[in-house]
């Protein structure tokens, strides 16, 4: 059977009304102390009555993991309240919200980070410095973070969580061999590598159970040799599959680089690479801009869901146009990152 964009997917135990996902773009709008605002619940409110899904813009799960010093996070009770807020303006179009939880490691905010860590004492450059490598008791106090802000976002009303383990955050930074020199349990071979990432989501789970969407968002390329392929990454997620509900594909950002090229569905060989070894979804991002080419992916079965970012930055509305076949080909060679 071939798939629509305007076609139900489902996600665990949630169904999305469409495959058209609004990707978690940053907003840039935290307070000091990283708790959403009025411009966030006007932001994705506005947004939400078209797409078959929403996630959130990356969300710290440590006040010491923030990615900017004007992102949000959920690293307290108090963060809960604000958030509500933002998933209730969502809700009001009956479209369902997931929260991207992130932690920064080596590229969290030089502004409002104490103490910056990464799996290895590897700077990703001079801006951000050095980190310290985590122990064995760092990394345990960042899984009862990751439980905590699990807890707190199914009280703040959100139908989902998608594991921010891509761009160079810390969960990607111990994916890969580029950033990760451990000897250790969590170092070495892909196994060892994807444990700290396995830990993360059987902590989640033991907050949220089994029927809970959790999703995870990886980068299928360093963009480097020696780093991460979607072939290795496929083998270290495969024993994840069955506590998944969908896996969205992204590129990049752990190291300094770009990719040579950035066209029109660049990103979508990396997600067909993966969708050819899991049952579960596969979202594909990255320049889809426009129906007939995220048509031609669904039926194509290259992907299960398409994901959208900056457009819907530019124009609330562009998910209706999508939609409903109002096509919009001048913004269909944009050049964009999702976060």
């Amino acid at each position: 059977m071939t798939w629509t964009l305007n076609d139900p997917l489902a996600m665990g135990g949630l169904t999305l009304k469409n495959r058209l996902i609004m990707a978690p773009m940053q907003q840039y709008k935290g307070t000091s102390e990283a708790f959403a605002t009025d411009h966030h619940i006007k932001h994705y409110g506005r947004r939400a009555k078209h797409v078959g899904l929403v996630i959130l813009e990356s969300t710290a799960i440590s006040s010491n993991g923030r990615l900017w010093a004007n992102d949000i996070g959920i690293f307290t009770d108090r963060h809960v309240e604000p958030l509500k807020k933002i998933t209730d303006a969502i809700h009001a179009h009956e479209t369902p919200v997931f929260i991207q939880l992130s932690h920064g490691g080596r590229k969290s905010s030089p502004e409002v980070t104490n103490r910056l860590v990464a799996p290895s004492a590897i700077a990703f450059d001079d801006h951000y410095g050095t980190p310290e490598s985590l122990s064995i008791a760092g990394i345990e106090g960042i899984m009862k973070e990751y439980r905590l802000a699990a807890k707190r976002s199914i009280a703040a009303g959100f139908d989902g969580i998608e594991i921010h383990a891509a761009h160079g955050f810390l969960i990607h930074q111990f994916l890969s061999p580029l950033s990760n020199r451990r000897s250790d349990a969590y170092g070495g071979a892909s196994d060892n590598r994807a444990r700290f990432l396995k830990e993360v989501l059987l902590a989640i789970r033991a907050e949220v159970g089994r029927n809970y969407p959790v999703i995870v968002r990886v980068s299928a390329t360093d963009y480097s040799d020696g780093g991460l392929t979607p072939e290795e990454l496929a083998r270290m997620l495969l024993p994840l599959e069955s506590e998944l509900d969908a896996i969205h594909v992204t590129t990049g950002g752990n190291l300094p680089v770009q990719p040579s090229d950035v066209y029109t569905a660049y990103q979508l060989p990396h997600a067909a690479a993966l969708k050819q070894h899991f049952s579960i979804p596969i979202i594909a991002v990255g320049k889809i801009y426009t129906r007939n080419l995220a048509n031609r992916i669904l039926e194509d079965q290259l992907a299960d869901g398409i994901a959208i970012g900056r457009p819907l930055l530019e124009d609330p509305d562009y998910a209706e146009q999508l939609l409903t076949n109002q096509e919009q080909s001048s913004k269909g060679e944009r050049k964009a990152v999702s976060n």
